[in-house]
This record gives structure tokens, sequence and C-alpha cells, in this order.
């Protein structure tokens, strides 16, 4: 491990707004910086995947019976479910705003007199009649009764929807379902306007179990950010069944978002970690994967909600093969057994010849999708996680899966669950010293920040989360040399989950210092400094921090946003693209002189901190051999910096390119109304003859400076 010192140091500079940076490109690092430090992290969780990655429309179109969480306080771990009205209540208005419903009412009326959570009466509730029913795999069905002939007007179920006019006007649909008597129902979509005729599309209905598919071709003159009643009627007395209603946009990517796919392929994600996160303690894969319509709906086990298991094993490596992205598995070893990871391995792995090949095969995907890297376990140390366990527990755990594991697939890298934030804890010290020359690599989760308030210093706080990397250094040090003291040769770390987390707590006042809207939070630009800073610490620990995945890739954490089927990009988003300009570059050494700033607090795992440099510096020799340069200015008070960059050992052309990700405060953030707020500028900036460049760099910055050298071809 090549150690800090060796390619970065700091010297104060009292004078406020200048600072100097020598880079040496004669003392390089004997470690590229690994692509993967670029990674994403995704999880069942909100609408993370539904509603999210997925492309999928409806709300809860498997007419699931909903849980609301109630907490993660049981004994063996995992989500309680809110039993009292008013919470639901109060639940379904919160989802009400979250989707852009015009009212709460109907919503909740229906869900209380036996209809599915997010779908309402279409027509009077006197004539209309929901209960709950079982679907052909004895899950929930919904059962819509049409008590009298209405002739002119529809009855039956519906739910308000909006719709990607912007990218496309048509939509395929798969409805199954059944009905007491042969009838006829109309499935249709129309705007909210009631000066506009919908567009309808007929489906018969037999007394067995049927699938029914088909096309809808919206209107040009729909206008895109329209809200639609999407609805299953009859204008006559009938009783049928619902188990499903799928409506996917016909320019879904293998059921996947084409926006979601388009923003991440663009940016060059090189690894993506699924299925979570607290989830995947309590998800059993093969309820993922053979025909959808026979998967199971069942409770999020982590979450509130429901899994409706489209967005499997199969559709998650489609969705990686359709970003050009490397798959990161992590097994279930809370209620999951080692037997059950193995014959997952041997299902995305294993030839045709074996059991679980040959499943794979039959649902579609002959060929081995060849996952190199598996995560045994997450966070099992937590109890809001099912079936936590001790130290032990997890000693006795990684010694389970990995022989069964590595018996299918020898070649396949495990990755042991380490305590999060706590890289020196007796949780981790545990599995070093038990585990042994079997432990190659452990994992830490970067979630802290604990819960702040009005009256929390917001520079403070911002400044913490700035500083934080440089303690990073220090604990990921000694947990490198505690790995290599227990005997493993090679030791790694794998940073699989990580994003700002304060939360605040109580009430906003109008006084207050700190408030929700000034939080730093992930989608701000504080998130992409953050994660800026924290990838610099991992390549000056040289190769001991074997990959990075962020939290997440859309709608959890930062990274995509998806809100009324728009996606737009969270700062960090672009800072992943710049950052991937350092990726398979060798570090060069820098010198820094500039102010630095102190903390005087502690927030949860984040202690106070003296002369933390306001700038922070990282500069490569990419495989094109140009110079890279990326600055942070992460000081809050100091406004913006004159930096003088002097280039030894490197005969730069005569421009520089810079791209800029900036915000105006800490809290800055695109928004759905302004999507583009902060996103990346482009500039040129000269290079004197002595090698020699200055810069501004504005506060709440990331800057990435390519420089070409004299000896490489004309510039671009």
């Amino acid at each position: 491990m090549t150690k800090a010192i060796e390619l970065f140091q700091h010297d104060s500079m009292e004078a406020s707004g200048r600072a100097e940076l020598i880079v040496d490109a004669s003392v390089r690092s004997p470690h590229a910086v690994h692509p993967w430090l670029y990674g994403k992290f995704c999880e069942h969780l909100g609408f993370n995947i539904y509603h999210g990655m997925e492309a999928q429309i409806l709300f809860n179109c498997t007419f699931g019976r909903w849980r609301f969480s109630a907490g993660d306080n049981h004994p063996d771990g995992g989500v309680c479910e809110e039993g009292h009205r008013e919470s639901i209540v109060q639940r379904i208005e919160g989802g009400a705003q979250r989707m852009g419903w015009p009212d709460a009412i109907p919503i909740r009326e229906s869900y209380f007199e036996g209809g599915a959570y997010g779908w309402f009466h279409i027509g009077g509730r006197e004539d209309v009649r929901l209960s709950p029913d079982a679907d052909p795999h004895g899950g929930r069905a919904q059962r819509v009764e049409i008590m009298h002939a209405a002739g002119t007007m529809p009855y039956g179920i519906g739910q308000w929807m909006h719709l990607p006019l912007h990218r496309t006007r048509g939509f395929e649909f798969r409805v199954v379902a059944r009905a007491a008597e042969p009838t006829t129902v109309t499935l249709s979509i129309a705007p909210t306007d009631q000066n506009r005729d919908g567009i309808h599309c007929e489906i018969q209905l037999g007394t067995d179990w049927q699938t029914s598919t088909g096309d809808i071709h919206l209107p040009g003159d729909w206008p895109p950010d329209a809200l639609f009643l999407f609805a299953i009627t009859t204008d006559q007395p009938a009783h049928f069944v619902l188990d499903r209603v799928l409506l996917y946009p016909d320019d879904h990517v293998n059921s996947s978002d084409p926006d979601v796919i388009r923003l991440l392929k663009d940016s060059k994600l090189p690894l993506l970690r699924w299925p979570g996160g607290n989830f995947v303690s309590g998800y059993h894969w093969r309820d993922g994967v053979g025909p959808v319509d026979a998967r199971p709906t069942l409770p999020n086990p982590a979450w509130s909600g429901l899994e409706f298991n489209l967005f499997g094993t199969d559709e998650f490596m489609t969705f990686c093969e359709a970003v050009g992205c490397e798959p990161l598995i992590c097994v279930n070893a809370g209620d999951g057994t080692a037997e059950e990871a193995a014959a997952w391995v041997e299902y995305c792995n294993g030839s045709t010849d074996t059991p679980m090949g040959r499943l794979r095969a039959e649902n579609g995907h002959p060929e081995p999708y060849n996952v190199r890297y598996w995560e045994i376990g997450n966070e099992i140390y937590g109890r809001w996680q099912v079936t936590w366990t001790t130290p032990e527990g997890n000693v006795d755990r990684y010694r389970r899966f990995r022989e069964a594991m590595i018996q299918v697939d020898p070649s396949i890298q495990l990755i042991g669950c380490g305590y999060g934030n706590e890289p020196n804890s007796e949780w981790n010290d545990h599995l070093i010293d038990h585990a042994g020359e079997t432990l190659r690599c452990i994992t830490d989760h970067i979630l802290t920040g604990g819960s702040v308030d009005a009256d929390t210093d917001p520079v403070e706080l911002y400044h913490a989360f700035m500083g934080y990397p440089t303690v990073l250094e220090q604990r990921y040090g000694v947990l490198w040399e505690r790995m290599m003291a227990a005997g493993i040769e090679d030791p790694r770390l794998a940073i699989t989950e990580l994003q700002l987390f304060a939360h605040f707590r109580g009430e906003v006042r109008a006084d207050g210092k700190l408030s929700p809207a000034t939080l730093p939070s992930q989608d701000s630009i504080t998130e992409a400094l953050y994660h800026a800073a924290i990838v610099h610490t991992c390549i000056r620990l040289g190769d001991f921090v074997e990959l990075l995945t962020h939290s997440a890739t859309v709608n959890h954490g930062g990274g995509l946003r998806k809100n009324r089927e728009r996606v737009y990009a969270n700062p960090v988003h672009y800072s992943h693209a710049l950052g991937n300009a350092l990726a398979g570059g060798t570090p060069v050494a820098v010198r820094l002189a500039c102010e630095t700033f102190s903390t005087h607090r502690a927030f949860a795992h984040i202690p106070p901190m003296e002369d933390v440099p306001v700038l922070d510096a990282m500069a490569v020799i990419s495989p094109a051999g140009e110079l890279v340069l990326m600055l942070i200015h992460r000081g809050a008070v100091c406004g913006a910096i004159e930096l003088a960059v002097d280039i030894e050992g490197f005969q730069a052309r005569g421009t520089a390119e810079l791209t800029t990700l900036a915000g105006e405060a800490w809290y800055s953030r695109n928004t759905l109304d302004m999507p583009e707020k902060i996103t990346p500028q482009h500039s040129h900036v000269g290079i004197s003859g002595d090698n020699q460049l200055k810069l501004t760099l504005p506060p709440f910055s990331l800057t990435c400076a390519v420089i070409r050298s004299l000896s490489s071809p004309c510039e671009r």
C-alpha cells in the first residue's frame, strides 16, 4: 500500500484567497486508479428500483397487500408493520404528495374499504365494491364488483399517474385477470382534464385466469406534463378479479427506464452492487426468476411497501449489460442459507450441465453471467437487519457461505461483512482473527452524520463532512496494518455504501441556524464534493481500497432522481462522470499550500478536526498520457481561491481543458423544476512556457483540468 504522504503533502498558508500547488509527475504511485472506485449501489427500497430504475409506470401494479413500516425494532430484525389507522392515513397522505396525486381522500377511502393501496373506485362507492381476493399463485388479487347497470358512465377501479410523454407516446400493457361470468372491460388512459377524451382498449375476460396484452398510442397533442387517469371499467354489471396490470413505455430497455440507462451509460458507470442493502437480508433470489407473472408479490422484508419481483437476477444482469458495468451481488446472509447462496452462484455462473445453469437457460439466458464479485451479507451486525447476528455468528456465516460458494465457482472473489463506520472495531477484529487467510476483503459502510436540529451550526456540519476523508485515511491505514498482522497476504477493503447521513430532527424555526432546506444532503453539491474527497483518500491508500459503490442509483441517496416519470441528475452524478477521468491513471505527487479550517464538535462517527486544507488535490497521468488534475474547494467561508499551479516532470501543451461543477452554497441542488441548475461547465485556460497555470476555484466546487503533453497527438 502506498502511503498518503508519498502522494499528498500540505503546507499551511495564512493568505486568504490564494493557494499554490506543485505537481511532480516524476514521483508516481505503483498503483493505478481502479475504475471501480466510481461504482454505484441499488436496493429494493422506496423508489430506487420500482418507479426508479424499472420502467413499469403503475403504482402497486399487482394489487398486493401493502405494508406500512412501523420501524425496524423487531427482536429478530427487519421491519414491523404499522397497524394504527391514523398513522396509515398519514402515510397515505405522504405517498400522495410524493406521487403527485391531487387528492389522498379517494385512495384512503378505497384502501380501508378493500382496495389495493394506490387504487380507488371509479364511479359511486355504492355501485362499486372492492375486496381482496387470491391470485393464481396464492397472493393478493383485487376483486371488483359492479353492482348496477350504469349504461352511460363507466364504473370500476383506477389510479392517477404521470407518463414519460417527453420521450414516447407508445405504451404496452399486460393484464392478468378473470371474471365470475364472461364480460368485457375497458382499459383506458385519459388526461384528468375533462375536456379531452381518453384512449380505450376493450379486453374480453373469461372465467379462467388469462393474460391480455396490447399497445396504446397516445395523441401527439396531449400535454407531456399532464396528470392522467388509468382505469379498468365497464358500463354494465360485472364481477371480475385483477391479478396484475402492468404498463410499460414502449421504449423500455428490457423493462428498465431508458433515461436511467442512458445517464448511467454516459457516466461510464463501471460497477453496480445489488440487491441490497438491508433488503437482501430477507430476500430469496428464487422469488425473482422465472416467468414474471408467476413470481410472488411479497412484503418488503426491510422497508415499507412490497416486493413485486419484477426486477430479479436476470433483469439486473440485463440492466448491467445495457449500461456496460460489472455486477456485484450481495447475498442473503440474514435468513438465507449457504446452500441458497451457492445455488445463486451456480445460477449466475454455472454451465447448462448444472441444475441452476439449466434453470437459467430455461429462463432465456443460456450463457453464464460470470459474476466475479460476491458480498457475504449486509450489515448483519445491526438489529435493523433480518436475522442479525453477533461477531462470532458473522465468522460462522462467513466460513459456511464461503465454503459453499467457492465449491461452485472457485474463481469468484468474496467480500466479508465488516462493521459500518467503525473499521477498527470488535466486529472486524473478530472476523480478521478467526477467518484467517480465507478473508480477502472486508466491507465498510460510510453512513454517518447523526441527528441535527435548528440549533446546529451549518458551517460546522458542512466542514465536518468535508474533513472526514482525512480521518478515514488514518482509520483505514490502521485496518490495513491489522489485516496484514493477521496473515492476510494482500488485504482489501470494499466501501459498498456511502452517502451523507445527517438527519434533521425537531421543529423548523424561522430563527434557526439550520433547516431541511439548508442541510448538506445527498442531493446537494455537498454530496458531490464528499464523494470526490473520499475517492481521493482511497487512491492515496494505493490498492487497499478495491471498490466503492456509492449510494445509490435512483431516488435513494445521491445519484439520479425520477419524479413524475422525469429523470434528472443530482450533482454527485456529474462528479462521478468527472472522476472517471482519473480511472486507470497513475497518481503522481502533489504539494499543496493553502489555508485550513477546523471543527469543534463531533457528528456521530465524525470527530472534531484541526487544520483541514480548504482545497484537496489529486493528479494522475492518464492512460492516454495526459495530466489530469482533480481539485476540490471545500471551504465554506473563504470565497473563491486563486490557485497557482506549477507542473514538474511533465512538458505541458499551451492550454488546459477545464470542467467545473459548482454550487452557490453547500445546499445547492437540482430539482424537477430546475433539473440543470448545477451541471458541468467547460472552459480553457492557458499554460505558460514555464509549465505554470492559474485557476480560479469557486467555493463548493469540483474542477477537473486535463493537460496534454507536448509529445501527445494534436489537441482534440
